[in-house]
């Protein structure tokens, strides 16, 4: 039976569906080292002792009714508080909105900003900008990037494309990559975007930008998190942030999510939140308002998180630096931030020992779950053509000694092609 236009082309995650076929292999009793989804396992890095005991807290107390449409007034003012000591960016209450984790953010500023038609510039490979460009039934403009600048977007990548755009999709440290903008290169991207919006009427929609730092927290050695609205404070008008707990307090089941902006744009994001019921649950809320403001809490929590990420990380980056000094065809990237590992497993045209010809990126991912019981992401899933032969690796759900252990097998399956 026919359904909306909208409904038949829309697709699904392409990660969840990777997932579905490990789990299903994993069903039939075989050992799969699973680095696809970007989630923690609770059991490996659980959430903070004092936010997990402020949740029980609050359901004792009862907070469990209706939170308000944009939050509680508690946690606004703590997460306020939060982003003036992180970040030195000043937001009021009523420029900060909570929801159910990011997704509702990032629905509800495509749907407040962009209209049926309306340009909206992304990079690729970048997590489901295609999709929300879908809902939005907006004009993707997709940014091919490459190893060479590390999977981030340039103003020189941007600017053909930037007159009479809507919104420009940033995100940074960058899912899928790990992999984060240098000062400079925002800096130069942000004044792009002033050069575009002086050109532009006062009846003229300006050009926005969405700033996904869902892993500012989480950034490694000297790399350092940047943001639009500090290095350019005249783009404090239209930056609409993406931000939350969910990654930085390995937190993704807890569901808080906070947006923050001009509050004309944060207005209309409550009313879209709202009308779906997106908001994070009540005693969630609670709980974070009073996490946030412990110092020594976060900071200690954050300084554990980092360094086992971090080490999962070099690790991995480590081992695939040491099969390519081998002569082996594969890279990596230097892990910047977040909980992902760039890597290159350039082996298509390869033929496996059961004498099937490697074609694809997904080929080399279903090859290596078969022969070294290791699953990554392909680029693909985030935009890329399947000819793009890198992979996410997401560290979030496996040990150390599982990374080491899967090191030695990925070699051998790779050593098996001719």
């Amino acid at each position: 039976m026919s359904v909306s236009i909208l409904a038949q082309n829309l697709t699904g995650s392409e990660i969840i569906k990777i997932a579905g076929e490990i789990n299903e292999l994993k069903r039939q009793g075989q050992n799969i080292a699973n680095l696809t989804i970007g989630d923690f396992d609770s059991n490996i890095y659980p959430i903070p002792d004092e936010l997990k005991q402020g949740i029980v807290d609050a359901y004792a107390e009862n907070q469990t009714n209706y939170p308000p449409a944009d939050g509680i007034l508690d946690l606004r003012q703590s997460v306020s508080a939060f982003l003036k000591s992180r970040f030195d960016l000043d937001y009021a209450p009523n420029q900060i909105l909570i929801s159910g984790g990011s997704r509702p953010l990032i629905y509800s500023i495509y749907k407040a900003i962009v209209d049926p038609g309306d340009k909206v510039i992304f990079p690729i490979p970048s997590w489901n900008n295609n999709h929300y460009c879908d809902l939005a039934i907006a004009d993707p403009v997709i940014i091919p990037t490459g190893p060479g600048h590390n999977f981030m977007p340039t103003a020189d990548d941007i600017r053909p494309h930037i007159k009479g755009a809507t919104l420009l999709a940033l995100c940074s440290p960058l899912n899928p990559t790990g992999t984060m903008f240098n000062k400079k290169d925002l800096e130069e991207i942000c004044d792009l975007v002033i050069a575009e919006n002086k050109t532009r009427s006062a009846g003229q929609k300006p050009l926005y930008i969405l700033y996904d730092q869902i892993y500012s927290q989480l950034t490694f050695g000297h790399h350092e998190h940047f943001n639009p609205v500090s290095l350019r404070p005249e783009l404090k008008d239209v930056t609409i942030f993406v931000d939350g707990a969910s990654k930085c307090f390995a937190s993704t089941g807890v569901r808080v999510g906070w947006g923050f902006g001009p509050a004309h744009v944060i207005d209309y994001m409550k009313a879209i939140v709202g009308h779906v019921g997106a908001w994070a649950p009540k005693a969630e809320q609670v709980a974070m308002a009073r996490f946030l403001r412990q110092d020594a809490g976060v900071n200690g929590y954050l300084s554990k998180l980092k360094t086992n990420i971090q080490n999962s990380l070099n690790t991995l980056h480590t081992g695939f630096q040491q099969l390519r000094s081998e002569g082996f065809n594969v890279d990596s990237i230097e892990p910047m931030g977040a909980i992902y590992l760039t890597i290159k497993v350039d082996y298509s045209g390869k033929t496996t020992p059961d004498g099937k010809v490697l074609q694809t990126a997904t080929d080399i991912n279903f090859y290596l779950i078969k022969e070294a019981r290791v699953a990554f992401v392909p680029f693909s899933a985030f935009g890329t053509g399947e000819d793009m032969n890198w992979f996410r690796v997401s560290v979030g759900a496996t040990t150390l000694a599982d990374i080491e252990a899967l090191l030695p097998r990925i070699k051998e399956a790779l050593s098996k092609l001719v």
